[in-house]
């Protein structure tokens, strides 16, 4: 298949993009770089197959164009630096909500038919009753921008398939970490501690605890849901079994590191920022019954993106 990557230069966008290479698809990766990295793109430029446009998705007569002759859109774009979002106000409705409504006409205007949306399990608001929490729970009330933004952007891609004969796969992922990440805890605990290994700032009280999902596992759980389920919107909570909490996390990082005696300052609250959902569980029945499920729990992927990020030179 011909297929459009948006926000193909970041997190989970380039480890989308290899597998997508790797499996012999034609890939065009659009990103504007502001989150993304082009060193991560790097194992692919070679490729006759493969090609990157850095452009932002506000950028419609442009976006209009790239997009054409392509035959599936996997909309990985979004603000992923949520104290950036906090700050200025617009940014999630810009990078998010407004943004999807671009790609999805853009995708109208060229007669393409299909989008798999990376959403978020933010959409279930402050610790929902229900837990583990399944695709049908509601009402959604979600309490960061984040959240609220990749919500609006699934009810545009649901009206969009509705009037206008497209099909959707909808994923809410629990938090994906592993090879190329760029934010959350394993990374800025690392990122801490490589500045200052006697002391490790960790917001909140430690106590939050949520499912991690290996960024491998992320991809091979979108490409299987979108080979396999075939309604007009396909939707589905994305993530490992169990849930790791980020004083254990913490402690991972340091023996990773070999260190040893590390000063905690915990901030003291339960949540680690505004908008934090401090615990999450997610139901993944659903992905169980169509074939598929995690094969790292949350807390062995958690170490695996320990040693991967350890790995990687931006680290050392």
């Amino acid at each position: 298949m011909k297929a459009f990557v948006t926000g193909g230069a970041g997190f989970i966008g380039s480890n989308l993009a290899g597998e997508l290479v790797r499996k012999k698809h034609s890939v065009t990766c659009y990103d504007n770089l502001s989150l993304g990295r082009k060193e991560f793109l790097r194992p692919y430029l070679g490729y006759r197959s493969f090609r990157f446009l850095k452009a932002d998705l506000l950028d419609f007569g442009r976006l209009k164009k790239a997009i054409k002759g392509h035959d599936v859109v996997f909309h990985m774009a979004a603000n992923s630096d949520i104290g950036y979002g906090i700050e200025y106000t617009d940014w999630d409705l810009k990078q998010g909500t407004l943004a999807t409504f671009n790609v999805l006409e853009a995708m109208r205007v060229n007669g393409i038919k299909e989008i798999v949306f990376a959403s978020t399990s933010a959409v279930y608001g402050d610790e929902p009753r229900l837990r583990p929490t399944p695709e049908d729970y509601g009402p959604l009330f979600p309490i960061s921008l984040y959240g609220a933004s990749k919500l609006a952007s699934e009810g545009l891609i649901s009206a969009y398939c509705h009037n206008f004969g497209m099909r959707a796969w909808i994923f809410r992922f629990g938090n994906v970490v592993g090879d190329n990440g760029t934010h959350g805890v394993v990374v800025d605990f690392i990122t801490r501690l490589r500045k200052n290994s006697k002391e490790l700032r960790i917001l909140g009280d430690g106590k939050q605890s949520k499912p991690y999902l290996y960024v491998k596992e992320c991809v091979d759980g979108i490409l299987f849901g979108h080979k396999h389920s075939r309604r007009e919107v396909n939707f589905f909570n994305l993530a490992s079994k169990g849930a790791t909490s980020v004083s254990k996390i913490a402690d991972m990082v340091t023996g990773e590191m070999g260190l040893a005696k590390v000063k905690r300052r915990y901030t003291g609250t339960k949540r680690g920022w505004p908008g934090d959902v401090p615990q999450v569980r997610l139901n993944t029945a659903k992905m169980t019954r169509l074939g598929w499920k995690a094969s790292l729990s949350s807390d062995r992927a958690v170490l695996a993106a320990i040693r991967a990020l350890l790995r990687d030179r931006r680290f050392k």
